[in-house]
């Protein structure tokens, strides 16, 4: 079985390259991927850089607004965890954060409040860039802040955290407001 062609793991770093190009957010494996308009954006964009030459100019592009989409996820996925662990969410924070087609609201109630809340942090602090399109995502996140009874101080963190700026800068750590 070790010399025959029938090796099941032959091709499993193959796999994981591919799996790891698709992984349009931060979980492997995830088939949810393409469910929000932002990700079938993202998707396309794959798409599309796969099917050009990839010494050319064209894919050259794709590949770096990919990388600079895929980064600023990141970026913006990094500051709301790091708000999460500050208001003592340490080992929630990822689940928090994670959500699939199989997430739901909590209470379809909160629905309001969450896109108020949500509409508020990107009006208000610079937790998300200026150019960023809000992302359903982070209304689930929202909701499940609600049933926690936790969105209201996470707003002000983020306001303490992310403060918004004339000219949309960001504050460095230097001048930042001491935390609570």
């Amino acid at each position: 079985p070790l010399c025959s062609n029938n090796n099941p793991y032959a091709s499993f770093g193959a796999t994981l390259a591919r799996d790891e190009e698709q992984n349009l957010w931060s979980t492997p494996h995830d088939v949810t991927h393409t469910e929000a308009d932002d990700d079938r954006v993202l998707y396309n964009m794959i798409v599309v850089r796969n099917q050009l030459d990839k010494d050319s100019e064209e894919w050259q592009k794709l590949n770096y607004d990919i990388y600079t989409l895929r980064q600023t996820r990141k970026e913006v996925r990094s500051r709301w965890k790091h708000i999460l662990e500050d208001l003592g969410f340490q080992k929630e924070a990822d689940s928090l954060l994670s959500v699939t087609k199989l997430s739901i609201i909590s209470d379809s109630q909160n629905m309001g409040k969450a896109r108020d809340i949500l509409l508020k942090l990107s009006e208000e602090t610079n937790i998300f860039p200026t150019s960023w399109e809000l992302s359903e995502r982070y209304l689930f996140v929202v909701d499940r802040l609600i049933a926690l009874d936790a969105a209201d101080e996470f707003f002000k963190m983020a306001s303490i955290m992310y403060p918004k700026r004339p000219g949309g800068e960001r504050v460095d750590d230097s001048q930042k407001a001491p935390q609570c």
